[in-house]
């Protein structure tokens, strides 16, 4: 038994689960350690959400949204929110995270994932939609850091500061997206070690993982979290740093974009768990000399 496959399936990388693989996993039945979904697929039901259940029965669910918008000042959507939490309780997931990040804007839903100034006044806006959140769902969400292509002059925190801020004020966790901090320290500037550090190890409790690209604008190199490519071999690096500082946290692979086969991505948590595994068993030793 290779150091992979001794690992404990509940601490297992796990993948995000995309619907052209479902007869895939059905008919191969990986062994990866959960899978995750994106939550705002199943919030009509409809035959997506059967095919989730029915997956469910088989693998722990990870949900991830991308819509509650945390960082609207107009609060978190209370219909939105109602089938949210409709979701988790029908599913009743091992993890349940979200983005800092706002969405909406005037009852209109942008498409992507947008940026907020880390300021006192922000900090409050954000913990006050957390706290709706958790106290609606009566459990703890973890927040990831998003991919950064700007700063805002106005800031006055940093953004490990405000995370950790933001978990301090209401109780939330992190989810500490390693290809996130790789690419926006490469964009903005700033050490992607030394941030990775500044995090809490006791509020981590998942890592992600995924590919970038890497676009030349007028001779200068900006990285996309496009989630279309394999773990770049600096995050995979990265990555054994944050398997130091957390070392109970599952990672999960991201994959969204040039969706490859099933078995590149079982591949890729396969990488995962056995670099994982060979830190561990390297602290391990460490600890016994």
């Amino acid at each position: 038994m290779n150091t992979a496959q001794s690992l404990d399936r509940r601490s297992a990388a796990g993948i995000g689960f995309r619907t052209p693989h479902y007869a895939d996993i059905i008919a191969s039945r990986p062994a990866v350690g959960f899978l995750e979904v994106h939550a705002e697929n199943y919030l009509c039901g409809g035959p997506h959400l059967r095919q989730l259940e029915s997956l469910r029965a088989d693998w722990p669910i990870s949900v991830h949204g991308v819509g509650l918008s945390l960082g609207s000042a107009e609060g978190v959507d209370p219909d939105h929110l109602a089938r949210f939490v409709s979701l988790v309780e029908r599913i009743d997931p091992v993890l349940v995270s979200e983005h800092l990040a706002w969405t909406v804007i005037d009852g209109i839903y942008l498409n992507d994932l947008l940026p907020l100034p880390y300021t006192e006044e922000a900090l409050k806006t954000v913990s006050r939609n957390i706290s709706v959140v958790q106290d609606r769902l009566r459990r703890r969400i973890l927040i990831e850091n998003p991919s950064r292509y700007l700063r805002f002059a106005g800031s006055t925190l940093s953004e490990a500061d405000f995370l950790v801020e933001l978990a301090r004020r209401t109780g939330c966790g992190l989810l500490c997206d390693v290809n996130n901090i790789h690419v926006s320290c490469a964009n903005l500037g700033g050490d992607p070690y030394r941030w990775l550090e500044s995090l809490p190890a006791a509020a981590v409790g998942e890592v992600h993982l995924a590919g970038h690209a890497v676009n030349d604008v007028h001779g200068t190199a900006i990285l996309i979290d496009d989630h279309g490519s394999r773990v770049a071999p600096a995050v995979w690096e990265l990555y054994e740093l944050a398997v130091r500082r957390f070392p109970r946290a599952p990672a999960l692979i991201e994959w969204d974009s040039n969706l490859p086969d099933l078995s590149v991505l079982i591949g890729e948590a396969a990488t995962a768990d056995g670099r994982r595994a060979d830190i561990l068993l390297e602290t391990d030793h460490a600890y016994a000399a």
